[in-house]
């Protein structure tokens, strides 16, 4: 067969042409396997229809897949908890139980659990394939719930539009509350969405939806794939939550965590039949050395059966418009990329590869992309490994983009580690294009990661302990300013430098003065640190106000003008100046990084014509000193054959101009 072109585009790949041959072929040969007749592979998955608990014409039927057991019963309200022959699950084969029930044995509301034998006594356990699981909120267990509500959510809007570029507000239902407790869903569409969509984003990206029994875990160790989190309010709730996003014109993903389950045996999926191995590794291999969590193994037919049902559930479900995948450098290598730098193409290919892992993402691409030509899948892997973000069909797994998660590392190393004066623009351009050609990627400052304790975010790295005593608009304090001018400057270059998009987590748009620490032992089972405190971005007397206009002002520009669909060009890297300028699209951008000087008729080649400014950082409505005059016009020069803007650049401040003439 020709070669193919995810090789053709990097020459550095042909060593290893025959290894991602044989992944290619591997994905195809699972892919026809899975398939078997079908026409498509969403025709072939169907687990979540089958498994768990369904309402038929004439009764209840309830299927579990649990091969190791020796018996299984149903017990919840319908049998006051005790165990009854009738709810006795029988074998069908192949490690599959079913019970059938009357109709009017189950109604909607009731609480239910499994009572697996395996040899060793009878253990509870929450259906893998349930759809809602609520917590006693005296008792804190955990329970499935039969959901069978009398009206079914009638969605309004069919979301059909491709977003090209996403801008992506990251968002925690949860903690997105001004109020010291747990936030809900109808809190969220209410208070929350109207902000994401005046601010100009036209992606949301939802955390901790899929449920989890420890809050303070972020979402991150999942329990039940297919409940969203009953903390958070009911099933409708959500739909009517992500039916009003779509008719603000925002696509909604969802941050799926396929790449480990939480170690929990009566709320999750660990020893659910009494073994092991039943979704995972056996052994040590099956245990995440720094999550403490369970690692699935993407090698077994039933495990790879149940998360590609888990995506068509989301999307078909939910109309989840896509996913971010969590963790995809841990899944993708036996040693979960801890304590290694990728730095050469072997490490991608030397055999530390879980291929079943790459087999199964790339199905999963597949899968999604057939339920929804215009979804948007987006990995987050820090090794950078060849393909991740390429088609699959040429030789790649198949994600729409990857993260760049090396510009939030960097931001970081560079205010922590460099006085001002040491920023280099050559190396600081570098870094924020640094990205393979044939792959699209989605930039960043900073994310959730960057504001959780143990961490600290741009502005409480800017600013620290003054973020409490000297962010009134009154207030001319140095380091404040400071602060407020590079995190707008930060935030701007990262936008514009991005590759085909960007993301921004909950409240960093207006410099959230806390850090996240979710409710634990640790604090007190405080909710101080894991809330949003909204009224700060709207009190004008305080400068997160003027944050939060700046942010507003820079997405819907980047927005309108279509600048992330265009690609840098006549790029002015000056490092003794610390001035750095572009063009992307209809637009200039110039940045004076200089903590100390401004500069007077600062030359920039570009096209002749006359040009005006958009956006300015010191412009007083985003609490600068407005030293430049905004409506000044700007007419090109021609010296030495060379055609030049001559502008004003003070010092710590970017502009951006547009030719209107």
């Amino acid at each position: 067969m020709p070669a193919l072109r995810l090789i053709e585009n990097d020459s550095w790949l042909e060593p290893f042409s025959s290894k991602i041959l044989s992944r290619f072929e591997k994905t195809k040969s699972k892919l026809k396997d899975i398939k078997k007749d079908k026409p498509r592979l969403t025709d072939a998955v169907n687990a979540h229809l089958y498994y768990g608990l369904h309402k038929q014409k004439n009764s209840w039927v309830f299927r579990e897949w649990a091969p190791n057991a020796t018996s299984i019963y149903l017990i919840g309200d319908f049998s006051d908890w005790e165990v009854l022959g009738e709810n006795k699950l029988h074998k069908l084969g192949n490690g599959d139980w079913e019970c059938r029930l009357p109709l009017k044995k189950l109604h909607h509301g009731m609480l239910y659990k499994l009572l697996i034998d395996w040899g060793e006594g009878n253990h509870e356990r929450i259906p893998a394939y349930c759809r809602r699981v609520v917590q006693d909120p005296e008792t804190i267990i955990f329970s499935a719930q039969v959901w069978d509500p009398q009206e079914v959510y009638k969605w309004t809007i069919k979301p059909s539009v491709k977003i090209e570029n996403p801008l992506i507000y990251e968002a925690h239902i949860g903690m997105a509350s001004n109020e010291e407790k747990v936030g809900s869903y109808t809190e969220f569409r209410k208070n929350v969405l109207p902000r994401i969509a005046k601010l100009g984003y036209n992606t949301i990206q939802l955390m901790a939806i899929q449920e989890h029994p420890y809050y303070g875990s972020f979402g991150y160790q999942v329990s039940n794939f297919f409940a969203p989190s009953s903390r958070f309010g009911t099933p409708e709730e959500l739909k009517q939550l992500i039916d009003e996003a779509h008719g603000l014109g925002l696509a909604v993903l969802l941050d799926l965590v396929h790449s480990h389950a939480v170690r929990n045996e009566t709320e999750g999926l660990a020893k659910f039949d009494g073994s092991d191995y039943q979704y995972f590794h056996s052994g040590t291999k099956g245990d995440h050395p720094v999550w403490d969590s369970r690692c699935f193994n993407y090698g077994k037919d039933e495990v790879v059966n149940f998360l590609l049902s888990n995506c068509k559930y989301w999307i078909e479900e939910y109309q989840f418009d896509g996913f971010r995948f969590d963790g995809v450098t841990s899944m993708i290598y036996t040693h979960h990329g801890l304590g290694i730098d990728f730095v050469n193409y072997d490490m991608y290919f030397n055999g530390d590869q879980d291929e079943d892992a790459l087999t199964y993402l790339a199905l999963a691409n597949i899968l999604t992309h057939e339920l929804n030509p215009n979804a948007i899948t987006i990995a987050e892997d820090v090794s950078g490994m060849p393909g991740i973000a390429s088609p699959f069909e040429d030789g790649g797994i198949g994600f729409d983009f990857r993260m760049s998660m090396g510009v939030a590392d960097y931001w970081i190393k560079t205010i922590k580690e460099k006085r001002d004066e040491e920023w280099d623009m050559c190396e600081l351009f570098h870094q924020l294009i640094n990205k393979r050609e044939d792959e699209r990627t989605i930039s960043y400052a900073e994310s959730h990661d960057q504001a959780m304790v143990g961490d600290k975010t741009i502005i409480f790295r800017l600013i620290d302990s003054l973020m409490y005593t000297s962010m009134e608009v009154s207030n001319n304090n140095l380091i404040v300013e400071r602060g407020m001018a590079l995190h707008k400057m930060i935030r701007l270059i990262t936008i514009t430098t991005a590759g085909d998009g960007y993301l921004n987590f909950m409240g960093n748009e207006f410099g959230h003065p806390e850090w996240i620490d979710f409710p634990r032992e640790g604090n007190g089972w405080s909710y101080a640190y894991a809330r949003r405190q909204w009224e700060l971005a709207d009190n004008k007397k305080l400068k997160y106000y003027f944050l939060n206009e700046f942010d507003d002002a820079m997405i819907n520009l980047i927005k309108d003008e279509d600048v992330l669909s265009h690609k840098p060009l006549g790029i002015t890297q000056n490092t003794p100046d610390a001035v750095m300028a572009f063009k992307r699209g209809e637009l200039i951008f110039a940045f004076n990084f200089n903590p100390s000087a401004s500069f007077t008729d600062y030359g920039l080649e570009t096209d002749p014509g006359v040009y005006k400014i958009v956006l300015d950082s010191d412009n007083a409505k985003f609490g600068g000193a407005n030293l430049n005059d905004d409506d000044l016009l700007h007419q090109t020069q021609s010296e030495n054959g060379i055609t030049q803007l001559k502008l004003y650049l003070p010092s710590r401040t970017a502009i951006v101009l547009k030719k209107i003439n």
